[in-house]
């Protein structure tokens, strides 16, 4: 035998090998999860000590208990009364009275129990969202398992494999539960100390979308298109609680998107970020990029990672112009840069109350303080510290101070002196030669 034909061989032979182990390697997990899922679990992990609790403005976590080295958890389905704004509520269906149903917190390694109770009117089933479990636990109706029946309890058990941020919804007529708020947040901490630095706060939001007309009590899960409620762990603006940090903390945002129909954009004021992880897990750290915005698919999550080091009020929230938006009204007659003048005066003879509105944009709206629906909000609006927010919707905000002594609102950021953008004084006017009643056109790009 040559010595290239030797060569080869021993290439050939180490290729082979490499493949058999690889191909060995693969089929013992996949042995792995087909066997019962009866294997030891680790000691269960605890809070404060194991991991840094996740923070969910707005929302809540589901307790536990310790039975025999299990974590074990009771989730029931059921309706559920939710105030998505101040003066917007909708009989919603939920999780132990909340919408979404509360975050679920645990850590890899730990053997977890849940009981289900179903107090629908209909039959559900709960699915864990990206989590690797045997197949009779996967929670999809009439494929893995028997719905769960109106007043019925089902059981599921296993042993957390991975870590990430997770979710679960219904997986039972699917259209109709998750429009109506059967969702959640799961989050699984990795059992050893990830590498890097530690984050310090770490928040969780539920991206969802919703259809409730004007004075409906009852969000509507037939439609496809034109949703008019988007909402941040089932909030929406001027809803939303802030997220509040000290100067210097590492912080960590997990958002997860289970809404019927669209992705988001999730755009961060003031930072770069990095995206560390999606529903898959960790992102290695070499194929980690930095952005101003992440988007969230349907279905997903992202989790995004910086160093709070500016302090001000950041806004953060979807980068769809109508999903900043409450109640929108679809159908509406473009009425920009109509004038009302004596129009108004016509009409009022006939409805007293009349007055034109959207002429100048929807901003109006906000200030005006027109009377709205019963059960209803204006499109746009809240208060901040400089006047109205013309935002609603996927809104929220990033409050980063110095010297927090509690992580309560601390109220609205004081710009330091020469920091806030304000009206132009004329002596700045002058000296700089702006005159504000010339145009001072444009430059022409021309390609050399």
């Amino acid at each position: 035998m040559s010595a290239d034909t030797k060569g080869w061989s021993r290439r050939r032979l180490l290729v082979a090998s490499g493949l058999g182990v690889a191909g060995g390697s693969v089929l013992a997990a996949a042995e792995a999860r087909a066997r019962p899922d009866t294997e030891r679990a680790l000691p269960p992990g605890r809070p404060g000590q194991d991991y840094t609790p996740v923070v969910v403005p707005n929302g809540s976590k589901l307790p536990w208990k310790l039975v025999d080295g299990v974590k074990v958890f009771h989730l029931v389905a059921e309706e559920v009364e939710h105030t998505f704004a101040p003066g917007l509520q909708a009989r919603c269906w939920g999780y132990n009275g909340r919408v979404h149903g509360p975050l679920i917190e645990a850590v890899e390694g730990d053997r977890v129990r849940f009981y289900v109770t179903n107090r629908l009117p209909a039959p559900t089933t709960v699915h864990w969202h990206g989590l690797l479990l045997p197949n009779g636990m996967d929670g999809v109706g009439g494929l893995n398992q028997r719905a769960i029946a109106p007043g019925e309890t089902f059981q599921y058990e296993f042993t957390l494999r991975q870590s990430g941020t997770l979710m679960y919804h219904s997986h039972h007529d699917e259209m109709t539960q998750i429009a109506l708020g059967m969702v959640g947040l799961f989050i699984v901490h990795p059992r050893e100390a990830p590498r890097g630095p530690r984050v310090d706060r770490d928040f969780a939001f539920m991206l969802h979308e919703w259809k409730l007309d004007p004075g409906a009590k009852r969000p509507n899960p037939n439609e496809m298109t034109e949703f008019n409620l988007l909402t941040l762990n089932g909030k929406a603006f001027p809803g939303t609680a802030p997220m509040v940090v000290r100067t210097g903390q590492r912080v960590r945002i997990r958002l997860g998107n289970l809404g019927p129909m669209d992705h988001h954009p999730i755009h961060l004021h003031g930072y770069q970020f990095r995206i560390t992880e999606t529903d898959g897990g960790r992102v290695p750290e070499s194929a980690q990029w930095r952005d101003t915005t992440v988007l969230v698919p349907v279905g997903s999550t992202r989790t995004v990672e910086f160093v709070a080091d500016v302090p001000g009020d950041w806004a953060m929230h979807c980068h769809m112009t109508h999903h900043v938006m409450n109640q929108m009204g679809h159908g509406m007659p473009n009425l920009i840069g109509l004038k009302p003048e004596g129009f108004d005066e016509k009409v009022r003879a006939l409805l007293p109350d009349y007055m034109t509105m959207g002429h100048t944009g929807m901003g109006e709206m906000e200030e005006m303080g027109m009377p709205v629906p019963a059960n209803s909000i204006p499109m746009v609006g809240g208060q901040g510290r400089y006047g109205g927010i013309t935002m609603g919707g996927m809104f929220t905000v990033l409050k980063v101070r110095d010297g927090l002594t509690s992580y309560k609102d601390p109220g609205w950021y004081e710009n330091p002196s020469r920091t806030l953008s304000q009206l132009a004084e004329r002596a700045a006017l002058a000296r700089d030669g702006i005159d504000v009643h010339a145009n001072p056109g444009v430059v022409d790009d021309v390609d050399a």
